[in-house]
């Protein structure tokens, strides 16, 4: 089913994997059709994301594009991170089977969903 190389090494050996236990926020979202989970975890200083880490129950597709989801926001602003797509992420990633297409969207969405907490703690 995988014929992406890139994808499978970072699968087994994802660079952001595991939790940052004085995180200043956390997403978690999940995808009721194949019973995904995904948390992520932001340190935030001047409104830059100096840290990241996830946590998944997921399939390759999903670790793999949530790690990727990771690289890409870890230095970047809120606003930016906020704007980051899953086609941004396949598209950096490579190719991801179609039927697995809906799972490179729940790191995006944890990562969405942890600088909208993350803003809301600060109001």
């Amino acid at each position: 089913m995988y014929k992406n190389s890139a994808l499978i090494q970072r699968f087994r050996f994802p660079q952001f994997a595991g939790e940052i236990d004085d995180a200043d926020t956390v997403g978690e979202v999940g995808n009721f059709k194949c019973g995904d989970i995904m948390k992520i975890f932001l340190k935030v200083k001047d409104n830059i994301i100096t840290d990241i880490k996830f946590q998944t129950y997921g399939c390759v597709a999903a670790i793999s594009s949530t790690d990727m989801v990771c690289e890409m926001a870890k230095g970047m602003t809120l606003d930016e991170a906020e704007k980051l797509t899953s086609k941004d992420v396949v598209s950096k990633l490579g190719e991801i089977p179609e039927v697995k297409v809906h799972c490179s969207i729940l790191g995006t969405n944890a990562l969405r969903e942890a600088i909208k907490n993350y803003r809301n703690a600060q109001k």
